[in-house]
């Protein structure tokens, strides 16, 4: 009951025929004064409460409650027993307490982090390593059995699927290569218009143009270009499948998830890459003569060089690489989906480690051709 005048809080610990009681007086405001503890505490809770003369309270009362019970709770020789009695509290307040302590407290020693050696990352950073090696090496031989059986004719997907997925890894590709292609091509010639004035040999633009898109720009920007659109499209398709349960529902009706969803994508881009290439060769090549048109070097001059220093084997290189480029590209994308976890968050981290793991195999490849051809002197 509240007291006409404000009472300071007090809490006394007494004894009653070997019972601890502990009495509770005054009023506890959070803007009142401290309260005052008299008597010795016990190693023990109490055994029952005395509020006759409690007033009126807030939050500060089981506050203060708490913390003397849950610090008794705390030692050892109370540790095992079950929850202290609450007898003679109010009913609000008992039932609050009650609440209170029937969730243990977090112990801060469990919760932090034991010190890791740098052997111990070391270790992990290595077993990480292989567990990535060796599941790529599962996917990629997964999607070899699945190209197997479809030179066999035993593979099952939807004719209709493929010639969509064609259509968005080919038709629907062109703005953004023919765009990227045709700065690409620019940016070479005025780089090497700059330099080649020099010597007075600014037509050979035409050759390090031609050249440079035919090995290596035009199939290495395509190659980037498809792995942040369509390889980051595959794995938050397949992503989004496996989170509503799609994948398990195909292999519960009997179709196999690599010929069902990977095959087409891998069939698909391993089509588009090459005629991609060609095109982005063509337009950077493009790019590069209204360059030398701008510097003064006649189109037909320009094209006539161009040709005499792109032969057959220059050209035929980017196209060659493109087919490794496309399959790594789909075996990325589809495997980060495949691998993605059951939650919408998991969808986004798996299409940024498509994009991440594209763009890196296509460096990688890239970087073996190159080794690969300077050995055959190509």
């Amino acid at each position: 009951m509240p007291s006409a005048v404000s009472l300071p809080p007090c809490a006394a610990w007494q004894e009653d025929g070997g019972d601890v009681v502990l009495a509770l007086s005054g009023d506890w405001k959070r803007d009142g004064p401290p309260a005052t503890v008299t008597g010795i505490s016990p190693d023990r809770h109490p055994s029952r409460y005395q509020v006759s003369e409690l007033g009126s309270y807030d939050s500060t009362l089981p506050a203060f409650l708490f913390s003397l019970l849950r610090s008794a709770t705390e030692l050892p020789e109370t540790k095992d027993k079950p929850v202290p009695a609450l007898d003679g509290l109010p009913e609000n307040l008992r039932g609050l307490l009650t609440l209170a302590l029937a969730v243990p407290e977090e112990n801060a020693r469990l919760t932090t982090p034991l010190h890791s050696s740098e052997i111990r990352e070391l270790g992990k950073i290595t077993v990480q390593l292989w567990e990535t090696i060796r599941s790529l090496l599962d996917f990629t031989g997964q999607t070899v059995l699945s190209l197997a059986r479809f030179c066999r004719g035993k593979a099952r997907f939807r004719s209709a699927d493929f010639w969509l997925i064609l259509q968005q890894c080919g038709a629907q590709a062109l703005p953004i290569v023919s765009l990227i292609s045709f700065l690409i091509g620019m940016i070479l010639a005025f780089v090497g218009n700059v330099q080649l004035t020099n010597f007075g040999a600014n037509l050979f633009v035409a050759d390090l143009v031609g050249i440079a898109m035919v090995r290596e720009m035009g199939v290495v920007m395509t190659a980037i270009i498809m792995s942040g659109r369509t390889g980051a499209a595959f794995a938050a398709l397949i992503g989004s499948m496996k989170v509503n349960e799609e994948i398990d529902a195909l292999q519960t009706f009997g179709f196999l998830p690599f010929d069902f969803l990977v095959l087409p994508r891998l069939l698909a881009l391993l089509l588009m890459m090459p005629i991609l290439t060609v095109y982005a060769n063509v337009v950077g090549i493009l790019g590069g003569m209204l360059v030398g048109a701008l510097v003064g070097i006649p189109p037909v001059l320009y094209w006539t060089e161009t040709l005499t220093s792109v032969d057959l084997t220059n050209s035929s290189l980017g196209v060659i690489k493109s087919v490794f480029f496309g399959a790594a590209i789909a075996i990325s994308g589809c495997m980060q989906g495949m691998k993605a976890g059951n939650s919408s968050a998991a969808v986004g981290e798996a299409t940024t480690r498509a994009v991440v793991a594209s763009i890196t195999a296509v460096i990688v490849l890239d970087s073996t051709f190159a080794a690969i051809f300077a050995l055959l002197k190509i």
